[in-house]
């Protein structure tokens, strides 16, 4: 008899929903065409890749020709960062990116390269539960800034940051703000217009769509540089024949995952208490990772003294528990998280991560056996631990 799979991974990715795949269906078959052709059927596939367009503005209060289909949230960032840097070095002598020590990697090594291309970037840290002020983003900006970059929920420890003061404060500065909410989306409202932003990047797969496929929402009037040269498609700045299956996969999701998300975050919400109070309840010598006031309802991350996280996966895996020690683009990384390192973890502590993201298809009854597994693969791990006493 196989086992059943507790799948707790969902910020690494999620399965495609059924409302998704019905939604796509017609448009790997059926409507095939070419939307940029202008025969008659391509007429349906070109409505259907505008209406998708439309549906994702709306979801984000934003105008259809401010969105941009991209391949997944990683592509999205990095369109975002080279393009305004560059723009605003070539156009008003600004070469200073603002972001912070804690970001997706996505950004983080885009910064890096951008610091190798002769731009100053400043990575400000976050305090020990993750969250960085909108006074700091006030105090380090001065008359060079010219892009402020601040994920709106963090990937593996869940902090979701104040990006509407944040947004305020670049406002006031005429500096572009651009945030990282692949995480954030269908689990926190996102408003581009409240919340002040310039630019904003999603994926896909985090909310129910195909991996392959993400969005990149520009403000309108701002520059923005062709990432890919060809033709006329994505307003004549990102060539290629478009995803239309896709795209209308994302818009599906999206339009889920930004409604009634108050009622969906208080099924997950109740599951992440229970398994809170049941992992410290049984588990001695164990730290829960990032802030518990301002945290996605769907995350948590714990730290165990004395054992090594891939343990934990692996032993978790022979009671058919799926979940992640950090992000899953570091998976194959031997290094300990950085997220971790930069809220004070030492790295003995930050190597015995366990991250565990629910969504609203987990179950009470699949909680109930993550607690009845967990305490006894800690156990198990200390007593062979040489490091543990």
């Amino acid at each position: 008899m196989c086992k059943k799979i507790v799948y707790v991974d969902n910020a690494a990715t999620t399965p495609v929903s059924e409302e998704c795949y019905k939604a796509m269906e017609p448009f790997f078959k059926e409507h095939f065409a070419n939307p940029s052709s202008i025969y008659s059927i391509a007429h349906t596939t070109k409505n259907a890749l505008e209406k998708a367009r439309a549906t994702a503005a709306e979801c984000l209060n934003a105008l259809p020709e401010e969105i941009y289909f991209t391949s997944c949230g990683s592509e999205s960032n990095n369109w975002a960062l080279y393009s305004t840097a560059h723009l605003q070095k070539k156009l008003h002598n600004k070469n200073r990116i603002i972001t912070t020590n804690f970001e997706h990697h996505s950004i983080l090594n885009c910064c890096k390269n951008l610091s190798r291309q002769g731009f100053d970037v400043t990575f400000l840290p976050v305090d020990r539960e993750g969250l960085i002020s909108a006074h700091q983003i006030e105090q380090a900006i001065d008359e060079k800034t010219a892009l402020v970059s601040v994920m709106t929920a963090n990937n593996e420890i869940g902090t979701i940051q104040p990006i509407a003061e944040i947004g305020k404060i670049c406002l006031e500065n005429n500096i572009p703000l651009h945030t990282d909410a692949v995480q954030a989306v269908g689990h926190v409202a996102i408003d581009v217009q409240a919340q002040k932003l310039s630019l904003l990047s999603l994926s896909g797969h985090k909310i129910g769509a195909p991996k392959g496929i993400g969005l990149l929402w520009v403000k309108k009037n701002l520059p923005l540089q062709n990432l890919i040269f060809g033709g006329a498609q994505e307003n004549q700045k990102r060539a290629g024949t478009e995803n239309v299956a896709f795209a209308v996969g994302l818009a599906t999701c999206l339009k889920r995952a930004t409604s009634n998300i108050e009622a969906r975050e208080n099924k997950i919400k109740k599951m992440q208490t229970f398994l809170l109070d049941g992992v410290l309840r049984s588990i001695p010598k164990v730290k829960v990772n990032g802030s518990l006031e301002h945290r996605l309802s769907s995350n948590l991350n714990f730290s165990f003294a004395g054992i090594e996280g891939e343990s934990i996966l692996l032993m978790l895996d022979s009671y058919g528990i799926c979940a992640s020690s950090g992000s899953a683009c570091t998976s194959h990384s031997l290094d300990p998280s950085h997220v971790l390192l930069a809220i004070g973890l030492e790295h003995e502590l930050a190597h015995g991560s366990l991250r565990i993201s629910l969504s609203e298809n987990n179950t009470m009854q699949e909680m109930e056996h993550i607690l009845n597994c967990l305490p006894k693969v800690v156990e198990r791990l200390r007593q062979i631990s040489p490091i543990w006493k």
